[in-house]
């Protein structure tokens, strides 16, 4: 991998033969675990301007340059979370000479609070090619980490690092996109004045285009009919103050069902994809696979959104079940192929799918990386009810050396896959009704108790003995059991993440506080010796337009399990006033809430439940006239005790956990004590 600085370019063919398709990282750590930024993309022609409102490319309109640039989102790493981008640099228009990537932040939030800015760039194998880290953001709200950009039929990279302190709107102004005055009034207000000159005395380009510049993403009512793109619908709800103005529908369903017409709760809808036959776990694989592939090839956001972080390309795809492919004295058929053409190149993986909990067999892996090797194949997938940790792999494989065509190999969660139907037919829209009902019945299939596409569903083997060995006493630190359960609960945590993400239509991370490049198993092992002496799991949840973190921990030596929110406390009126207001958002959350008081410089305060506070909000002032600081929130539960399955045990008690902490608690503080936001009749997105 090449270290690169401010201003230095490389070409990509003189790091790796396979740069067709490309992924970049942009990741960052704040010290306050609130930070973020969001990313957006801009593709140029030869006089450095955007062609059209369609070549901006942001987190409400994520596919651009027809299909080869495309948002992936943010990831879970081992440092925190990273947004990433694929390019499929041999499907970028021809007009397009220059891709740059950007960021920015709002609020008055600036890049210079921010830690360990970095870019990393990847070829389609995943093997990281270019590394830039930038030190010096200053005081900007927009920065451009690096820029894509052709030379004599060759892409090439180059480290930009340059900041704009008036924001997104003069950066966009500088490429060509005609902003609206209004939204970059209220992106640039609040903030201080930059370390950067801010770019004046522009000469607008002859036939300009007029785009609006994206505000900052705030949360939008989650139960949508039909989200128009095309012109100015009436606002529900809280939503955006711009959006991009282009010419295509999104259909998501809505939450609600229409009045079945059946009869009686005995008669059955029809499905297209029944269950009643499955027998036996091989016929659970073959028609998990068959229906999931199927799906993805009718679909095209949604196999676009399985495939891309593969390196996969933007173009025409088929995918085929249970195909023989000649190894030794014996075929090997795997589950599944998945092949992509684009611009007469073929893109091609194997897939490998194990459901109701069964473990991949590195045997099979390892035959179908050597397969796709001599072939000269992508990919391999795998797919099952486990999640993949950074610095953990679910099966171990040798990689041949001496091949000069390398294979990659990903992991994909049942959990994942089911998050991204869920996104896409609730939150973000696809092309017409009928792809909208085909992930609906994919969703009912992957969801219904015999398909085996559950999550993450055991705790482990290690589970009982760890708890065991808590309660008596005997656990020692250095145990790899313990180990064991801390990667169990990390993916426990990564899943609760996706499918609480999924039902709200928002982002929720993982908050890991760790030192950048800090090493994710030497992490783990530290986790593991204090919960040997302590005896508790904790995780923390950062949820796109939530007042605070929320925090888990699960209590193995009490049996008690721990959901909490720190919240600051309003900066408006006296003491009194603040806690009563308070109060009054929590007028339907459960009476037995705790309620903390945090006081400036002297930690914790007052506490009480809210039943006990509800007529006395005066109780939560500090004594002797201390600083209100904000108010920690928290409900408890017991745990159930079993290893765990989708219907009962631990797992099921973090998942209630969570969803009655979020829908009596956050949901109550951010809608001001009134209904949840996006429940009732399905309404149009303004």
């Amino acid at each position: 991998m090449q270290k690169m600085v401010k201003g230095a370019n490389v070409g990509l063919a003189a790091l790796s033969d396979d740069v067709g398709s490309v992924m970049m990282s942009l990741g960052w750590s704040s010290p306050t675990g609130e930070g973020d930024a969001d990313v957006s993309v801009l593709l140029l022609d030869g006089d450095g301007k955007v062609r059209s409102d369609a070549d901006f490319c942001f987190y409400n309109n994520p596919i651009a340059g027809n299909g080869s640039v495309q948002l992936l989102g943010k990831t879970p790493t081992a440092d925190g979370n990273e947004d990433r981008i694929s390019f499929d640099l041999d499907a970028v228009p021809a007009e397009v000479e220059r891709i740059v990537v950007a960021a920015s932040r709002y609020g008055g939030s600036r890049f210079g609070d921010l830690n360990d800015l970095h870019l990393t760039l990847a070829d389609s194998a995943g093997d990281s090619l270019v590394q830039f880290s930038i030190e010096d953001a200053g005081a900007v709200s927009a920065f451009i980490f690096g820029e894509l950009y052709r030379r004599t039929g060759e892409w090439k990279f180059r480290a930009v690092g340059q900041g704009y302190a008036s924001g997104l709107g003069a950066l966009a102004t500088d490429f060509g996109v005609d902003v609206d005055d209004d939204a970059e009034e209220e992106e640039t207000s609040g903030g201080q004045p930059g370390q950067q000159e801010e770019r004046e005395g522009r000469e607008e380009p002859e036939g300009a285009r007029r785009a609006v510049v994206p505000a900052p993403r705030a949360p939008e009512p989650a139960a949508v009919a039909v989200v128009d793109r095309g012109g100015e619908a009436a606002p529900t709800g809280p939503s955006r103050h711009t959006r991009p103005r282009t010419a295509k529908k999104k259909v998501t369903l809505p939450r609600t069902a229409k009045k079945s017409l059946a009869e009686n709760d005995a008669w059955r809808t029809a499905r297209l994809f029944p269950l009643s036959a499955l027998k036996n776990d091989r016929e659970r694989e073959t028609r998990a696979t068959s229906v999931l592939l199927s799906v993805m090839t009718q679909v095209p956001e949604f196999g676009r959104r399985l495939t891309a972080g593969f390196g996969a390309p933007a173009g025409r795809m088929e995918t085929f079940t249970e195909v023989s492919l000649p190894h030794g004295d014996a075929p090997r058929r795997p589950d599944g192929v998945i092949r992509v053409e684009r611009a007469g190149k073929l893109w091609t993986a194997l897939m490998e799918t194990k459901t109701n909990g069964n473990a991949l067999k590195p045997d099979q892996v390892q035959a179908y990386m050597d397969i796709a090797a001599r072939r000269g194949y992508e990919s391999v997938i795998t797919l099952s009810n486990d999640v993949a940790l950074e610095g953990s792999s679910l099966v171990d494989v040798r990689v041949d050396g001496r091949r000069k065509h390398k294979v990659a190999l990903w992991h994909l969660s049942w959990a994942e896959v089911a998050h991204q139907a869920q996104m896409l037919i609730r939150h973000e829209g696809v092309g017409t009704a009928t792809h909208a009902w085909l992930l609906q019945e994919l969703l009912h299939y992957l969801q219904h108790e015999h398909s085996g596409c559950h999550g993450f569903q055991n705790m482990g083997a290690a589970w009982v003995p760890v708890r065991k060995g808590i309660d008596d006493e005997t656990l020692c630190q250095g145990d790899p059991r313990a180990t064991e359960v801390i990667e169990s609960w990390e993916k426990l945590i990564r899943q609760v993440c996706l499918r609480l993400g999924g039902e709200l239509g928002q982002k929720v991370l993982p908050v890991q506080r760790a030192k950048r490049g800090a090493d994710p198993r030497a992490r783990r092992a530290d986790l593991a010796d204090r919960l040997c002496t302590q005896g508790r799991l904790e995780a923390e949840l950062r949820i796109e337009g939530t007042p605070g973190i929320l925090a888990i921990a699960a209590d193995l030596r009490t049996g008690k399990l721990r959901t909490s929110i720190e919240v600051p406390a309003s900066e408006q009126g006296y003491p009194l006033s603040r806690a009563k207001r308070l109060i009054r958002q929590l007028a339907s959350a459960p009476a037995d809430l705790h309620i903390e008081t945090l006081v400036e410089g002297d930690g914790v305060g007052p506490r009480g439940t809210l039943e006990r506070l509800r007529p006395e909000p005066a109780d939560l002032l500090p004594k002797e006239g201390g600083e209100i600081a904000g108010f920690r929130l928290s409900l408890f539960k017991g745990m159930r005790n079993g290893r765990g399955s989708a219907e009962s045990g631990f797992i099921r008690s973090v998942d209630d956990a969570v969803d009655r902490f979020h829908a009596l608690v956050i949901a109550q503080l951010e809608t001001g004590g009134g209904r949840r936001r996006g429940s009732g009749e399905p309404a149009v997105s303004g």
